[in-house]
């Protein structure tokens, strides 16, 4: 348990112990915040860069309604979790190995270290790429820089959650500063904008971006890893929070900090999209990292391509020492097993190196990683649905009826998004 001087002393007024106060402020609630900015990360990672940029080039404005679908669903999934692991005091992963049957929770396993491996594939190459185009540093060595920033960071949880949050949430600004100056050179079409926001597909290529882009949004890894941050975040609020005050008092913080980090995510999301469907078409360029720094430096100079190799950079960074520390916490939850950080990431950097070196395209590689993504968010979303909507688990803290019933439609249309994408290859 890490708590600063600033949160012990406010814990008790926003869980109600003490003196009540009638009204939890937000200057009480803030410094509690943190655990969604961490989260926040994994929806601006560079498969999200890659993405979204061939979206917009390809579509225009087409598919901005599964950014914005993609992100309300984000919030609902963060939230929780969060929550989850606020009633528990234990992860996604410890409360299925907990709760289902061994074979059950060995399948639950496999697939998320299949999803963890897409995800370093992702962030690793991003941050590749971005160190390629900033310095001309050779693919493969960039993703060794990257694996072991990555390390670095990491390293500053060893000092308690804030350091690591204050690194993190630093990055997650870059990344929203880079863009959003790339977005002011580019500017808005409100039409088309607004014709985006009205769900259609345009062909069976349209339906695969969409999927990566729901993939490359709703992250399966951080479901696990975000509610193993909040338990320690947040100190002994388990028992703290057992009054329905406490209870009220405590979402409310945890609901304003996944407002504010996943609502920063979802507009940077935007902002890519944006750009994209207003700078490129399809057979632009585009198509690839490289090609949309250097249309980006043609067309509204070296500031906006600088900006957005670092925005890339950041993202790159921050997202891959989120990504090993959810290899941890899925290690640890459901196999009551701990991996030296080393060995497990060499293991899931391996098919990441092995794209650099035999020189395959990143941008594919980073848009296929995110629609593998994709199929892996049922495995994470429906037992946390299953288990937030158990009052014997939950206690006071159990979902609504009305969340539950949205969550399970949430997890309806993902699924069916993805058995569509595998019909559409199945018959050509």
């Amino acid at each position: 348990m890490y708590l600063s001087k600033t949160e012990a002393a406010v814990l008790p007024t926003v869980l109600g112990a003490g003196r009540p106060a009638p009204v939890a402020t937000t200057r009480r609630i803030w410094p509690l915040l943190g655990p969604a900015f961490v989260a926040a990360v994994a929806y601006v990672d560079p498969g999200n860069v890659a993405t979204n940029f061939s979206g917009g080039a390809a579509f225009g404005y087409t598919l901005l309604w599964v950014i914005v679908a993609a992100n309300l669903m984000a919030m609902l999934i963060q939230s929780l979790t969060a929550k989850l692991g606020l009633a528990t005091g234990r992860d996604l992963a410890t409360n299925c190995r907990e709760r289902f049957p061994r074979p059950v929770t060995w399948g639950l396993w496999v697939q998320a270290e299949a999803v963890a491996i897409a995800t370093d594939l992702a962030e690793i190459v991003g941050g590749a790429v971005a160190l390629h185009l900033l310095f001309g540093v050779p693919l493969p060595i960039g993703g060794v820089i990257t694996a072991l920033v990555a390390f670095v960071l990491l390293a500053a949880q060893s000092r308690g959650h804030r350091p690591f949050e204050r690194v993190i949430t630093g990055l997650l600004l870059v990344i929203g500063l880079g863009f959003g100056y790339t977005l002011v050179g580019s500017g808005v079409d409100v039409g088309g904008a607004a014709a985006g926001l009205v769900p259609s597909f345009d062909g069976p290529e349209s339906i695969v971006l969409a999927t990566g882009i729901l993939g490359a949004t709703v992250m399966p890894h951080v479901i696990y890893v975000h509610s193993a941050l909040t338990p320690g975040r947040y100190g002994d609020v388990v028992t703290a929070g057992r009054t329905y005050e406490g209870r009220r008092r405590l979402l409310k913080a945890q609901r304003l900090d996944v407002l504010l980090a996943m609502g920063l995510a979802g507009l940077v999301n935007a902002a890519m999209l944006v750009i994209a469907a207003q700078l490129f078409t399809s057979g632009s360029g585009a198509d690839t990292l490289e090609g949309v720094h250097a249309g980006l430096g043609d067309q509204l100079g070296s500031g906006a391509a600088l900006a957005f190799a670092l925005a890339l950079l950041a993202s790159g960074f921050a997202s891959s020492s989120v990504g090993t520390h959810a290899g941890q916490v899925v290690m640890a939850g459901f196999l009551r097993k701990h991996v030296p950080v080393l060995a497990r990431r060499l293991i899931t950097l391996a098919p990441a190196l092995a794209v650099l070196v035999l020189g395959g395209d990143p941008t594919t590689a980073l848009v296929w990683s995110q629609v593998v993504l994709s199929f892996g968010i049922p495995f994470a979303l429906v037992p946390l649905l299953w288990l937030t909507s158990r009052r014997d688990l939950m206690g006071g803290w159990v979902n609504r009826r009305v969340t539950t019933v949205a969550g399970s439609v949430v997890a309806a249309l993902i699924i069916g998004l993805n058995a569509h994408l595998v019909l559409g290859f199945v018959l050509g």
